[in-house]
């Protein structure tokens, strides 16, 4: 099978590829800003059929309760996806605009060998849980509880890590019983649309259990999330657009999972090794331009060590200039758009006139004369209440801030609407418990640590989200829990 689409890629419903009654729209390369070629481009009435299929499939076929299947069909479609592996690479470069080396991990290939992990829970879960005997009101009763599905899946996914996303929702709800109806981001299509062209045409997948659905028209989202035929919406995006998402979903009482906004603090104690601690502060915010909800975008170091921290830094993040992502070497590839660009150029520009110094950085690479390239950034001379140590930017952009000692570094990481990652540097095994135990976050990582992976829970405190994707918990969100009692 030719996997790239030559011009157009086609939505996936009850089981067939069939192209969008809005015709198509334009897919770019964000590093080149040439037109790739076009993705199917879906109305209401597209979606409309997909909730309908996904409603049918889960409602009348055995696909909720035949757990072994389930797993032969996710593991079915890790195998595929890997078969395919170079070409998913090639495309998610040029469609993305990640760094390539990114493709050998959360990019393509660790979220599609993960589908094993999924496929395993479904065949180990305790589906039945024998509660044993007792006398309620003095009568005798067997009783268990059962594990099912929760029914049709909304997932609606952001562009900057669209494997990674989409399979963190596709995965565990596939598990799990239920079926699913995913709608991408329009900037990042080909990526989704083609795992469906693999489904269809490679996979065991009955019609209907799995549909994706590209469209340029973000009000496809909303209309999964107010249709009373899906039972849970699954989004990860902004916290605006997550309000949004959780106030339409009240209408019809679904559940709901959000993973949203981050600005995450990189915590530096006076004992720690600041060469390193600064060295990885840098590389973490330059890498993917800093498009990443759990990228740590505020550098807290000691108040007496400021001056050294800063110029550590700023040497760090000269050497990553952004590049070429089909180049193995880019660590900062492009923004995934114009708009993206002028987002964080306004930034940038607010900034200076919050008073703010441009370490390095600040501009266009003057070598690029095509492409959404920013340069890599540090801003210094600003406190925490500055608009960009409080607001997500999204781009290859770090704030560096003074802290007076542990207990001001865990008041400034926590002067935040948002709670969703974090890392903390030192040697004192106990001082970085502390801060770990007082930084009000999802995740943290200690000197270096990474949490990222399959059976790893993940999401945020506070306005970072609600409840938790991977792992046991992110597939048990997915799941309904039902008493059965027998007269013994």
């Amino acid at each position: 099978m030719a996997l790239r689409p030559a011009s157009s890629s086609e939505l996936l419903i009850d089981g067939k590829l069939v192209t969008g009654n809005g015709g198509t729209f334009d897919v770019m390369n964000p590093a080149t800003e040439e037109v790739l070629g076009q993705a199917a481009d879906a109305t209401a009435d597209d979606m409309d059929a997909a909730i309908a299929a996904a409603r049918r499939a889960f409602d009348a076929t055995d696909w909720s309760r035949d757990h072994a299947f389930r797993a032969r069909c996710l593991r079915q479609l890790r195998d595929a996806l890997l078969a395919h592996a170079d070409e998913f690479r090639e495309l998610t470069v040029a469609e993305v605009g990640c760094p390539a080396f990114l493709t050998s991990g959360p990019q393509f290939e660790g979220p599609v060998t993960d589908l094993g992990y999924f496929a395993d829970l479904a065949e180990n879960h305790e589906w039945t849980k024998d509660l044993g005997l007792a006398k309620p009101m003095g009568l005798k009763n067997t009783r268990e509880v059962r594990s099912e599905g929760v029914g049709v899946v909304g997932a609606i996914t952001p562009w900057n890590f669209p494997h990674q996303i989409n399979f963190a929702k596709i995965g565990p709800a596939l598990a799990a019983g239920c079926t699913v109806v995913l709608k991408p981001a329009p900037d990042t299509p080909w990526c989704a649309a083609l795992v469906g062209k693999v489904i269809a045409e490679e996979t065991d997948f009955p019609p209907g259990v799995i549909n994706i659905v590209t469209s340029s028209d973000h009000s496809l989202g909303a209309q999964l999330s107010t249709d009373p035929r899906v039972d849970l919406v699954s989004f990860t995006g902004s916290t605006a657009t997550g309000r949004k998402v959780m106030a339409s979903a009240a209408e019809t009482l679904k559940k709901v999972f959000l993973e949203l906004g981050g600005k995450s603090a990189f915590i530096v104690l006076d004992d720690a090794d600041l060469a390193s601690a600064c060295s990885m502060a840098a590389f973490n915010v330059v890498t993917h331009a800093g498009q990443g909800c759990a990228i740590t975008t505020r550098l807290l170091v000691p108040r007496e060590k400021l001056e050294e921290a800063t110029a550590l830094t700023r040497d760090a993040m000269s050497g990553f200039a952004a590049g070429d992502p089909t180049d193995p070497g880019t660590i900062c590839g492009p923004l995934i758009s114009a708009a993206q660009r002028q987002r964080v150029e306004s930034y940038i520009e607010l900034a200076k006139s919050e008073g703010g110094t441009i370490e390095v950085g600040g501009g266009r690479p003057a070598d690029k004369s095509a492409g959404f390239f920013v340069e890599p950034t540090l801003i210094s001379g600003l406190d925490n209440s500055a608009r960009v140590a409080q607001e997500e930017i999204f781009g290859p952009v770090l704030v560096i801030i003074a802290h007076d000692g542990d207990d001001d570094a865990i008041r400034i990481a926590n002067d935040s609407p948002y709670g969703l990652s974090g890392a903390v540097w030192g040697t004192d095994p106990d001082r970085i418990n502390k801060v770990v135990n007082g930084v009000r976050t999802g995740t943290m990582g200690i000197n270096g640590g990474i949490w990222y992976a399959a059976d790893v829970p993940f999401g945020g405190y506070k306005q970072s989200g609600i409840g938790r994707e991977m792992g046991v918990a992110g597939f048990e969100e997915y799941l309904e829990s039902k008493a059965v009692a027998t007269p013994a």
